[in-house]
């Protein structure tokens, strides 16, 4: 396997890890000074605790979080995915009280890799679609 696909493929298997909050995955295949950048967080994402952190944030706000891939780009060090979440809104961390509503919206992002490990990644998620879709904003 080339390393453009492994990446391919590490990226991919990121989202079924990131679903099952699976540390242990992350410790492997995340490189210790990872960084995530994503303007919609209210916080930075570094490391293994960063994605701890994203993980408890995420989890904490929405259930049966679901990630089906769209498509997959792979050039280089670099993948690009498309995907989307589906979940239920079931909390209270986006400044709404839970609505149990279900939300669908689209994900873009762009893994960077060094040495096997995920090193970077930049997450643009549309959250004013999700926002509407909980009642947060007006749709």
């Amino acid at each position: 396997m080339t390393d453009m696909s492994a990446n391919a493929q590490l990226a991919r298997d990121y989202f079924t890890a990131f679903a099952a909050r699976d540390e242990a995955w992350w410790k492997e295949h995340i490189a210790d000074d990872f960084v995530r950048h994503d303007p919609g967080l209210p916080f930075v994402v570094r490391g293994h605790d960063g994605m701890r952190q994203l993980g408890e944030f995420l989890h904490g706000n929405f259930s049966r979080i679901e990630l089906p891939i769209l498509d997959s780009v792979a050039e280089g060090d670099k993948v690009l995915i498309h995907l989307r979440m589906k979940a239920i809104h079931s909390g209270d961390g986006l400044g709404v009280p839970a609505t149990h509503k279900p939300v669908d919206f689209v994900v873009m992002d762009l893994f960077r890799f060094e040495g096997g490990k995920l090193k970077e990644h930049w997450a643009l998620m549309d959250n004013l679609g999700m926002l509407k879709q909980i009642g947060a904003v007006d749709a």
